[in-house]
């Protein structure tokens, strides 16, 4: 006898639909799973068989054979435990196909017959829809956000008493959104008024937030780049429904990141250190096609402290992803794409030493310096709208009690000049394209002659007159949402755009 069961295993953020067929025939007792497997579902033949026994279910003295179709892709993971389990059932006699009609299944089985959750079981149950999905307890409330039905169980026994009907199913609790008072899953916000001075980078920030625009702060050691960078995730307004669903898809399908009990509305933060490879930035790495730093970083901030230690090909891999907003991955086993719109801020030394800029406290060597600044490419500076140059607070702020503004006074501002983008149609301005900057972004003559002149003698580039108009058209929102960008705001773009030799601790040419 056959039998066909719905499972799904992942590939990169999305999942795949697996029909497991199971057939049960007469012959030498055994137990073969075909259509390309790894090392975690051939070992299901054991758990399988041992949850039969501990679960008082009879094991069939027959030939099994099992087919993971369809047979061209890789499959992996332990999901599939529970439905080649429910297959063997069906197949030899001891549950009616009847029964699981219209049932998908995913789940891993313990020696004792119990039901272990799995990873991205959001993401399984997303490619299940049109099915009663039966998953672990465990797993209950986080496959409830998907668009299906949603069925629960703590063991396989149980499993076959509720799709007989000798017991109910249990009623699914639904995964509840989380405040965003306390910042969600990553602790409490921290608040801006810590920062003691530095206006001008406080401007910045909020710049950043409201525009989506990726941010780059030089300075030497102790100024304070790495304090303002962990302020700007609670400037950010909260995620919406979409993004905060691709948010906890992304979380879902990493075992060691992992959903939090709720839906996060707060935009994540992620800070790797500078020595991990582009694989852990960008995805990939396995069958699996696992997603990276950036596509974690989605819908929030990518800090990168020392971004000067960071390899070169690390860096250049986040090229693309900054200009498209979403991750290509390809592999010799398969290809997928990831959502990785993010804001990038970045902290870096002027120089080797850290001390460049400092009067009298520069210790490198011209050479030095100069093979310090070759490590940022060309095009990834031209990335960053706002460039700026972080010193050391004077000893009197320092002494006093800090004086700025709170985050929540900060972050009301936010919101209200991003209403202005979303009236446009995009959530940010970092968004809007050449024609959408023509029509809600104008130039008054003074703004549009600045920027002919740094045109002419090349102080900007193609790239860089976009991302300077997107942020003037941030600076008048910030305005009371002025209709035309005016010279004034252009100014403050180019001046919070900075200088790439200045930046880097060279005289000013």
């Amino acid at each position: 006898m056959i039998a066909s069961i719905p499972s799904a295993v992942l590939h990169g953020v999305d999942g795949r639909p697996v029909s497991v067929e199971v057939h049960v025939a007469n012959g030498l007792p055994g137990f073969t799973v075909v259509g390309l497997p790894d090392a975690a579902v051939r070992e299901s033949r054991d758990r399988v068989r041992a949850a039969f026994t501990s679960s008082g279910l009879p094991w069939p003295r027959r030939r099994v054979t099992v087919n993971l179709a369809p047979s061209g892709i890789r499959k992996g993971g332990a999901g599939l435990d529970l439905p080649i389990a429910v297959g063997v059932l069906v197949a030899s006699g001891v549950l009616d196909a009847a029964a699981v009609a219209g049932h998908a299944f995913v789940g891993e089985l313990g020696l004792d017959g119990s039901l272990r959750g799995v990873p991205g079981v959001l993401v399984l149950a997303d490619a299940l829809v049109g099915h009663q999905v039966v998953v672990a307890d465990v797993d209950g409330p986080e496959a409830a956000l998907a668009a299906t039905c949603i069925r629960t169980a703590s063991t396989l026994a149980e499993v076959v008493a509720r799709c007989t009907g000798r017991r109910p199913w249990p009623e699914v609790p639904r995964c509840p959104v989380e405040p965003a008072t306390d910042g969600g899953s990553r602790g409490p916000v921290r608040d801006l008024a810590d920062v003691h001075g530095q206006l001008l980078a406080r401007r910045a920030l909020e710049i950043a937030a409201v525009g989506g625009h990726h941010l780059l702060l030089v300075g030497p050691p102790g100024a304070g780049k790495t304090l303002l960078a962990t302020r700007l995730p609670g400037l950010l307004p909260d995620l919406d429904p979409a993004t905060a669903r691709d948010v906890a898809r992304i979380r879902s399908v990493l075992p060691d990141v992992g959903p939090a009990t709720g839906l996060d509305v707060r935009p994540p933060f992620r800070a790797p250190h500078h020595g991990l490879s582009a694989v852990a930035m960008v995805g990939g790495g396995n069958a699996a096609l696992r997603p990276g730093e950036i596509g974690l970083a989605h819908g929030g901030v990518l800090f990168l402290d020392e971004l000067g230690e960071f390899p070169t090909a690390v860096l250049d891999a986040l090229r693309q992803p900054l200009e498209d907003g979403v991750v290509r991955i390809s592999r010799s086993g398969g290809s997928t794409s990831c959502p990785a719109r993010f804001l990038l801020v970045a902290a870096m030394n002027p120089c080797p030493c850290g001390e460049g800029g400092v009067p009298g406290g520069c210790r490198c060597s011209p050479g030095a310096r100069a093979r310090y600044a070759r490590r940022l490419s060309g095009p990834l500076l031209d990335r960053f709208d706002l460039a700026l140059r972080v010193d050391r607070p004077a000893s009197t702020e320092l002494l006093e009690p800090p004086s700025g503004e709170s985050t929540a006074t900060v972050g009301a501002r936010v919101v209200a000049a991003r209403s202005h983008a979303r009236a446009r149609g995009v959530p940010a301005n970092v968004e809007l394209d050449a024609a959408g900057l023509d029509r809600t972004a104008p130039l008054e003559r003074p703004a549009a002659d600045i920027l002919a002149r740094h045109l002419r003698t090349g102080r900007l580039s193609a790239r860089g007159l976009h991302r300077v108009r997107r942020t003037a058209r941030t600076i008048a929102d910030l305005d009371d949402g002025a209709p035309v960008v005016t010279g004034r705001h252009v100014t403050e773009a180019l001046l919070l755009r900075g200088s790439r030799g200045l930046l880097l601790g060279e005289e000013k040419r």
